[in-house]
Protein backbone atom coordinates (compact mmCIF):
# COMPACT_ATOMS: atom_id res chain seq x y z
CA UNK A 1 0.00 0.00 0.00
CA UNK A 2 1.65 3.30 -0.92
CA UNK A 3 1.95 6.38 1.48
CA UNK A 4 -0.75 8.09 -0.61
CA UNK A 5 -3.24 5.69 -0.39
CA UNK A 6 -2.44 5.60 3.52
CA UNK A 7 -3.09 9.50 3.17
CA UNK A 8 -6.14 8.74 1.37
CA UNK A 9 -7.69 6.52 3.39
CA UNK A 10 -7.33 8.70 6.41
CA UNK A 11 -8.78 11.57 5.22
CA UNK A 12 -12.15 9.60 4.10
CA UNK A 13 -12.32 8.44 7.51
CA UNK A 14 -12.30 11.76 8.66
CA UNK A 15 -15.65 12.51 6.11
CA UNK A 16 -17.37 9.86 7.79
CA UNK A 17 -19.33 10.49 10.83
CA UNK A 18 -20.23 7.16 12.36
CA UNK A 19 -16.66 5.76 12.83
CA UNK A 20 -14.52 6.68 15.65
CA UNK A 21 -10.93 6.72 15.79
CA UNK A 22 -10.60 3.28 17.85
CA UNK A 23 -13.18 1.61 15.05
CA UNK A 24 -10.67 -0.96 13.72
CA UNK A 25 -10.51 -4.55 12.63
CA UNK A 26 -7.34 -5.16 15.01
CA UNK A 27 -7.63 -3.05 17.80
CA UNK A 28 -4.57 -1.20 18.79
CA UNK A 29 -3.23 -0.03 22.40
CA UNK A 30 -4.89 3.53 22.61
CA UNK A 31 -5.99 4.59 25.82
CA UNK A 32 -9.87 5.72 25.99
CA UNK A 33 -8.93 8.93 25.61
CA UNK A 34 -6.07 8.58 22.96
CA UNK A 35 -7.09 9.33 19.14
CA UNK A 36 -5.19 8.10 15.86
CA UNK A 37 -3.70 10.88 14.43
CA UNK A 38 -3.21 10.49 10.30
CA UNK A 39 -0.09 13.09 10.02
CA UNK A 40 2.74 11.83 8.50
CA UNK A 41 5.01 12.19 11.28
CA UNK A 42 2.39 9.12 12.84
CA UNK A 43 1.97 6.69 9.96
CA UNK A 44 4.28 3.44 10.31
CA UNK A 45 5.30 2.05 7.75
CA UNK A 46 7.24 -0.33 9.09
CA UNK A 47 5.25 -3.16 9.99
CA UNK A 48 7.70 -5.16 11.00
CA UNK A 49 8.05 -3.02 14.35
CA UNK A 50 7.92 -5.30 17.13
CA UNK A 51 5.90 -2.87 19.67
CA UNK A 52 3.13 -2.90 16.83
CA UNK A 53 2.66 -6.52 16.83
CA UNK A 54 1.06 -7.60 20.68
CA UNK A 55 -2.35 -8.64 19.44
CA UNK A 56 -4.99 -7.33 21.67
CA UNK A 57 -7.61 -10.01 23.35
CA UNK A 58 -10.80 -9.11 24.63
CA UNK A 59 -14.13 -10.02 26.01
CA UNK A 60 -15.87 -7.04 25.72
CA UNK A 61 -16.20 -4.43 22.60
CA UNK A 62 -17.10 -0.68 22.63
CA UNK A 63 -17.13 0.14 25.90
CA UNK A 64 -18.18 -2.70 27.06
CA UNK A 65 -22.07 -2.40 25.35
CA UNK A 66 -20.61 -5.83 23.12
CA UNK A 67 -20.12 -9.22 25.16
CA UNK A 68 -18.30 -11.84 23.76
CA UNK A 69 -20.43 -15.22 25.84
CA UNK A 70 -17.90 -18.06 23.35
CA UNK A 71 -15.27 -19.57 24.59
CA UNK A 72 -11.69 -19.10 22.78
CA UNK A 73 -10.47 -22.95 21.36
CA UNK A 74 -7.61 -23.92 22.79
CA UNK A 75 -6.04 -26.91 23.34
CA UNK A 76 -7.06 -27.43 26.68
CA UNK A 77 -10.41 -26.86 26.69
CA UNK A 78 -12.52 -29.52 27.65
CA UNK A 79 -14.32 -32.03 25.18
CA UNK A 80 -16.78 -34.56 25.61
CA UNK A 81 -15.75 -37.50 28.03
CA UNK A 82 -11.73 -36.63 27.47
CA UNK A 83 -10.08 -36.69 30.44
CA UNK A 84 -6.66 -34.60 28.17
CA UNK A 85 -8.74 -32.19 26.68
CA UNK A 86 -9.55 -31.43 23.21
CA UNK A 87 -5.66 -31.37 22.17
CA UNK A 88 -4.19 -30.67 19.07
CA UNK A 89 -7.06 -29.52 16.66
CA UNK A 90 -5.09 -26.75 14.51
CA UNK A 91 -2.32 -28.04 12.48
CA UNK A 92 -0.33 -25.44 9.40
CA UNK A 93 -0.37 -27.76 6.24
CA UNK A 94 0.97 -24.61 4.67
CA UNK A 95 2.92 -22.55 5.89
CA UNK A 96 5.13 -19.27 4.37
CA UNK A 97 8.50 -20.79 6.65
CA UNK A 98 8.21 -23.79 4.68
CA UNK A 99 7.99 -22.14 1.08
CA UNK A 100 4.51 -21.41 0.52
CA UNK A 101 2.87 -18.37 -0.29
CA UNK A 102 0.76 -18.17 2.42
CA UNK A 103 -0.27 -19.38 5.87
CA UNK A 104 -3.21 -22.06 5.81
CA UNK A 105 -4.41 -23.27 8.53
CA UNK A 106 -6.59 -26.77 8.83
CA UNK A 107 -9.05 -27.49 11.15
CA UNK A 108 -10.16 -30.97 12.57
CA UNK A 109 -12.78 -30.79 15.72
CA UNK A 110 -15.67 -32.28 17.03
CA UNK A 111 -18.55 -30.09 15.97
CA UNK A 112 -20.13 -30.33 19.58
CA UNK A 113 -16.46 -28.88 20.52
CA UNK A 114 -16.56 -25.80 22.91
CA UNK A 115 -19.34 -22.82 22.19
CA UNK A 116 -21.92 -24.52 19.96
CA UNK A 117 -25.35 -25.41 18.78
CA UNK A 118 -27.26 -28.73 18.46
CA UNK A 119 -29.38 -29.58 15.22
CA UNK A 120 -32.56 -31.95 15.55
CA UNK A 121 -30.30 -34.95 13.94
CA UNK A 122 -28.03 -35.03 16.85
CA UNK A 123 -29.99 -37.43 18.59
CA UNK A 124 -32.82 -38.32 15.81
CA UNK A 125 -31.61 -40.48 13.37
CA UNK A 126 -34.67 -40.19 11.39
CA UNK A 127 -34.01 -36.10 11.23
CA UNK A 128 -30.72 -36.58 10.40
CA UNK A 129 -31.54 -38.80 7.21
CA UNK A 130 -34.24 -35.97 6.11
CA UNK A 131 -31.82 -33.49 6.31
CA UNK A 132 -32.15 -31.49 9.82
CA UNK A 133 -28.86 -30.03 10.00
CA UNK A 134 -27.49 -27.22 11.62
CA UNK A 135 -28.12 -25.13 7.93
CA UNK A 136 -31.85 -25.25 8.24
CA UNK A 137 -32.11 -24.28 12.44
CA UNK A 138 -34.04 -20.86 12.31
CA UNK A 139 -31.60 -17.74 12.69
CA UNK A 140 -34.49 -15.67 14.19
CA UNK A 141 -34.39 -17.96 17.12
CA UNK A 142 -30.60 -17.54 17.59
CA UNK A 143 -30.38 -13.60 17.02
CA UNK A 144 -32.90 -11.44 18.96
CA UNK A 145 -33.92 -10.51 23.19
CA UNK A 146 -32.65 -12.83 25.65
CA UNK A 147 -33.01 -13.43 29.27
CA UNK A 148 -30.10 -14.36 30.96
CA UNK A 149 -30.85 -16.20 34.34
CA UNK A 150 -29.20 -17.54 37.70
CA UNK A 151 -30.29 -20.68 38.44
CA UNK A 152 -30.31 -21.92 42.21
CA UNK A 153 -26.51 -23.00 43.10
CA UNK A 154 -25.92 -27.10 44.07
CA UNK A 155 -28.73 -28.13 41.91
CA UNK A 156 -29.53 -29.34 38.19
CA UNK A 157 -32.34 -27.95 36.71
CA UNK A 158 -35.89 -29.91 37.02
CA UNK A 159 -39.15 -28.97 37.12
CA UNK A 160 -39.44 -27.66 40.53
CA UNK A 161 -36.02 -25.05 39.89
CA UNK A 162 -38.24 -24.25 36.21
CA UNK A 163 -41.41 -23.02 38.48
CA UNK A 164 -38.71 -21.32 40.98
CA UNK A 165 -37.36 -19.38 37.77
CA UNK A 166 -40.63 -18.02 37.26
CA UNK A 167 -39.91 -16.81 33.36
CA UNK A 168 -42.70 -14.78 32.03
CA UNK A 169 -44.89 -16.84 29.06
CA UNK A 170 -43.56 -14.82 25.78
CA UNK A 171 -39.77 -15.16 26.63
CA UNK A 172 -38.21 -17.30 23.68
CA UNK A 173 -34.44 -17.00 24.33
CA UNK A 174 -33.06 -17.77 27.65
CA UNK A 175 -29.46 -18.06 28.74
CA UNK A 176 -29.16 -20.47 32.22
CA UNK A 177 -26.68 -19.30 34.11
CA UNK A 178 -25.23 -22.80 36.45
CA UNK A 179 -22.64 -23.56 38.87
CA UNK A 180 -20.95 -25.00 35.94
CA UNK A 181 -19.70 -21.42 35.78
CA UNK A 182 -18.50 -20.54 39.46
CA UNK A 183 -16.33 -23.82 38.66
CA UNK A 184 -15.29 -22.74 35.85
CA UNK A 185 -16.00 -26.07 33.83
CA UNK A 186 -15.07 -25.31 30.62
CA UNK A 187 -11.57 -23.92 31.78
CA UNK A 188 -10.86 -27.35 33.04
CA UNK A 189 -9.47 -29.78 30.54
CA UNK A 190 -11.14 -33.03 32.03
CA UNK A 191 -14.54 -33.51 31.17
CA UNK A 192 -16.60 -33.42 34.40
CA UNK A 193 -19.75 -35.81 34.66
CA UNK A 194 -20.81 -33.29 37.94
CA UNK A 195 -21.86 -30.80 35.71
CA UNK A 196 -25.30 -28.48 36.39
CA UNK A 197 -27.71 -29.36 33.56
CA UNK A 198 -31.64 -30.37 33.14
CA UNK A 199 -33.36 -33.19 34.54
CA UNK A 200 -36.16 -35.12 32.30
CA UNK A 201 -38.94 -33.50 33.66
CA UNK A 202 -37.18 -29.77 34.02
CA UNK A 203 -37.07 -30.38 30.30
CA UNK A 204 -40.54 -31.31 29.82
CA UNK A 205 -41.58 -28.49 32.36
CA UNK A 206 -39.69 -26.38 30.10
CA UNK A 207 -41.25 -27.79 26.65
CA UNK A 208 -45.01 -27.49 27.92
CA UNK A 209 -45.35 -24.63 30.01
CA UNK A 210 -43.24 -21.84 28.30
CA UNK A 211 -42.49 -19.85 25.06
CA UNK A 212 -38.89 -20.55 25.21
CA UNK A 213 -37.39 -21.87 21.69
CA UNK A 214 -33.38 -20.71 22.13
CA UNK A 215 -31.88 -22.57 25.82
CA UNK A 216 -28.58 -21.88 26.03
CA UNK A 217 -26.22 -23.23 29.51
CA UNK A 218 -22.69 -22.54 30.28
CA UNK A 219 -21.67 -26.43 29.86
CA UNK A 220 -20.93 -28.71 26.62
CA UNK A 221 -25.12 -30.39 27.28
CA UNK A 222 -27.89 -28.87 28.43
CA UNK A 223 -29.07 -32.41 29.84
CA UNK A 224 -27.68 -33.63 32.66
CA UNK A 225 -25.36 -36.50 32.35
CA UNK A 226 -27.29 -38.77 33.96
CA UNK A 227 -30.01 -37.80 32.22
CA UNK A 228 -28.73 -37.18 28.71
CA UNK A 229 -30.37 -39.01 26.05
CA UNK A 230 -34.12 -38.79 27.18
CA UNK A 231 -33.44 -34.89 28.42
CA UNK A 232 -32.10 -33.82 24.63
CA UNK A 233 -34.61 -36.05 22.99
CA UNK A 234 -37.55 -33.98 25.18
CA UNK A 235 -36.32 -30.65 23.62
CA UNK A 236 -35.54 -31.28 19.91
CA UNK A 237 -38.57 -34.35 19.59
CA UNK A 238 -40.65 -31.29 18.00
CA UNK A 239 -37.56 -29.18 15.92
CA UNK A 240 -39.33 -25.75 17.42
CA UNK A 241 -36.24 -25.29 20.16
CA UNK A 242 -32.07 -24.68 19.68
CA UNK A 243 -30.08 -25.58 22.38
CA UNK A 244 -26.80 -23.59 22.72
CA UNK A 245 -24.29 -24.99 24.92
CA UNK A 246 -20.69 -23.81 25.93
CA UNK A 247 -21.71 -20.33 27.04
CA UNK A 248 -19.08 -18.29 28.52
CA UNK A 249 -21.34 -16.53 31.02
CA UNK A 250 -18.80 -15.34 33.87
CA UNK A 251 -19.17 -11.74 35.21
CA UNK A 252 -22.41 -10.55 33.14
CA UNK A 253 -25.68 -9.49 35.44
CA UNK A 254 -28.33 -11.08 34.94
CA UNK A 255 -30.88 -9.06 32.70
CA UNK A 256 -32.09 -8.77 29.60
CA UNK A 257 -29.65 -8.36 26.55
CA UNK A 258 -29.66 -8.85 22.77
CA UNK A 259 -28.09 -11.62 21.65
CA UNK A 260 -26.47 -13.06 18.49
CA UNK A 261 -24.95 -16.52 17.66
CA UNK A 262 -24.31 -17.26 13.99
CA UNK A 263 -23.08 -21.02 13.69
CA UNK A 264 -21.08 -22.25 10.53
CA UNK A 265 -23.23 -23.15 7.38
CA UNK A 266 -22.68 -26.83 7.86
CA UNK A 267 -24.53 -29.05 5.09
CA UNK A 268 -25.24 -32.56 6.68
CA UNK A 269 -23.92 -31.51 10.25
CA UNK A 270 -25.71 -32.66 13.01
CA UNK A 271 -23.89 -29.40 15.25
CA UNK A 272 -21.51 -26.54 14.49
CA UNK A 273 -19.22 -24.38 16.53
CA UNK A 274 -20.55 -20.76 17.16
CA UNK A 275 -19.84 -17.38 17.99
CA UNK A 276 -21.95 -15.93 20.15
CA UNK A 277 -22.19 -12.20 21.62
CA UNK A 278 -24.39 -10.29 23.77
CA UNK A 279 -25.40 -6.85 23.25
CA UNK A 280 -26.59 -4.64 26.17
Amino acid sequence: MTLQLLLLLCAASNTIPTLSATTTAYPSNLGATETADCSLSNININTNNKDDLIPVRREVYDGGRIIDISHRYTSDMPSWESTEGLGQFLSLPLSMKNGSLANASEMKLIVHTGTHVDAPGHVFDHYYDAGFDVDTLDLEVLNGPALLVDVPREKNITAEVMKFLNIPKGVRRVLFRTLNTDRRLMFKKEFDTSYVGFTTDGTKWLVDNTDIKLVGIDYLSVSAYDDLAPSHLAFLERREIILLEGLKLDDIQPGIYSVHCLPLRLLGSDGSPTRCVLIK
